[in-house]
């Protein structure tokens, strides 16, 4: 995937159309406290009210409009083998 294809612009033309007539606003942007998932809310008036999605950036830096996965603790066998 390019850079482009994780970017939040490109993901947002995506779901509201390229070259949308209808202004977009960015209603909201968030971090949680630890600084792992950043969101930001987007907001577009359409002829048929306003529709609001919600956009979700991920470890790997690319945006999505579901939740990162919730990180696991784990052990790993090489850390105890020395």
């Amino acid at each position: 995937m390019s850079t482009a294809e994780r970017s939040l612009r490109f993901l947002v033309e995506k779901w509201l159309g390229a070259a949308s007539a209808q202004p977009l606003r960015v209603l909201m942007t968030q971090r949680s406290q630890s600084g792992r998932i950043c969101r930001v809310c987007i907001e577009a008036n359409c002829p048929s009210g306003p529709v609001t999605l919600f956009f979700f950036r991920h470890d790997d830096g690319s945006w999505h409009v579901f939740p990162p996965a919730n990180r696991q603790p784990a052990m790993s066998v090489g850390r105890l083998a020395a």
